[in-house]
């Protein structure tokens, strides 16, 4: 199996264009291609996951990345899948973001001398002459054309500041700086971003001429990708001081029936012959290609011996009802009133619902144990002496739970 055709088996690609190009770049190592990350916080989360593992297979086999981070574009915000305008960052928070990720990536991709790069388009964006850009770039998008991308319809109805209506011709001019310097020929990023894609591919060629070479390529699930970021408690970070190892093994142990099969093509190196293999499991055995999945990913974020651990911590949690390595959340002082907080206040201060009134249904629903014990009285109290020492174990249905300490 080429390498291409195995990028297609694991359900990576979506659209692209000049095929047998892209074919004969990728499967004979002669592709020098970009994805980007805008730094829009201090760590990269699981929605970013499949675009690293993406530039790791490749490089894998003898293709060139370029991590490419959005340090002048996160200066304006991409519009794409929002509803509303961006938070405006400050410089210093962006460079900040820039260098979490640089660590991070780091422990993916080898950037040795000529085996990839990372780059910061700040370093063209930030001294572009206005109107030099204008002349230069801006003539080459027709403004009607540029109104049917998917990025800007619906932010037509609420509003969409002229700021945000730039991102489309600054990524596109990503794309040209990256090919003119350092010979980037393909470009890859989310489905969402396929009509900023095109831009970049079409600047280079009417600017460059016939012969210039730029493909592109879509992520199959990149949007699924970044909605797969997020929980009802926030993001999963890969940083483990936001997500710990346990947590992050826990998320992925929980991933629904129907999609832990496509986790595996994607995300994992485990060969395509034994993902296939279990295509046939069901029942019990899906909860073991789950084990399967959160071991990998957690090994290639947090190492072997943190996903041995988190391994262990989950079946003593489940089997026995207690785990060393469980989430921790200290409660302070100022969360309790005249010495006590109730039940309702340990769920919500401990992120295991997101209001007391969330809490309210939780217990009344049957559905929290605290140490083991099923607790139905939503006035039920603790004291801190109750959080001392290993503190206790709370847990909200079969999957959510935190030890909870005083301090």
């Amino acid at each position: 199996m080429t390498v291409f055709d195995e990028l297609k088996a694991r359900g990576l690609l979506a659209q692209l264009t000049d095929e047998e190009e892209i074919k004969d770049l990728i499967n004979n190592g002669k592709a020098t291609f970009y994805i980007g990350f805008d730094p829009t916080a201090d760590s990269l989360h699981v929605g970013h996951f499949m675009a690293l593992c993406l530039m790791k297979r490749l490089q894998m086999a003898g293709n060139k990345p370029i991590a490419l981070i959005g340090g002048g574009t996160a200066m304006i915000g991409d519009p794409s899948g929002r509803s509303d305008m961006r938070s405006m960052m400050t410089k210093e928070t962006i460079e900040h973001n820039c260098e979490c990720f640089k660590k991070q990536m780091s422990r993916f991709i080898d950037f040795s001398e000529g085996k990839a790069m990372m780059v910061n388009n700040a370093d063209w964006l930030l001294d572009l002459n206005y109107i030099g850009f204008l002349r230069e770039v801006g003539a080459h998008f027709s403004v009607n054309r540029m109104l049917t991308a998917e990025c800007y319809k619906q932010r037509m109805e609420k509003g969409l500041s002229f700021l945000e209506f730039n991102y489309m011709i600054m990524q596109s001019y990503d794309f040209l700086s990256l090919y003119e310097r350092y010979g980037c020929n393909m470009q890859f990023g989310g489905d969402d971003q396929w009509s900023n894609m095109l831009g970049g591919t079409e600047l280079i060629r009417r600017k460059l001429g016939k012969d210039a070479y730029a493909m592109t390529i879509t992520l199959l699930l990149n949007s699924e990708g970044k909605k797969m970021g997020k929980t009802q408690k926030g993001a999963v970070w890969l940083d483990a001081d936001k997500t710990s190892p346990f947590e992050f093994y826990q998320y992925w142990r929980n991933v629904a029936d129907a999609d832990v099969l496509k986790c595996l093509r994607m995300l994992t190196f485990l060969p395509l012959e034994q993902i296939d293999e279990m295509d046939k499991w069901e029942g019990s055995q899906l909860n073991e290609a789950k084990e399967i999945l959160a071991f990998e990913l957690t090994k290639m974020i947090h190492g072997e011996e943190e996903a041995v651990k988190a391994k262990e911590s989950a079946r003593s949690l489940f089997g026995t009802g207690n785990a060393e390595n469980m989430p921790t959340h200290a409660l302070q002082e100022e969360d309790f009133r005249d010495g006590v907080i109730d039940i309702l206040g340990v769920l919500t201060q401990a992120g295991l619902t997101a209001s007391r009134s969330e809490a309210r249904r939780a217990v009344e629903q049957g559905g929290v144990t605290v140490e083991g014990e099923k607790v139905t009285d939503i006035k039920t109290s603790y004291t801190k002496e109750s959080f001392s020492g290993e503190g206790i174990v709370v847990k909200r249905g079969k999957k959510n739970f935190r030890r909870v300490i005083f301090g």
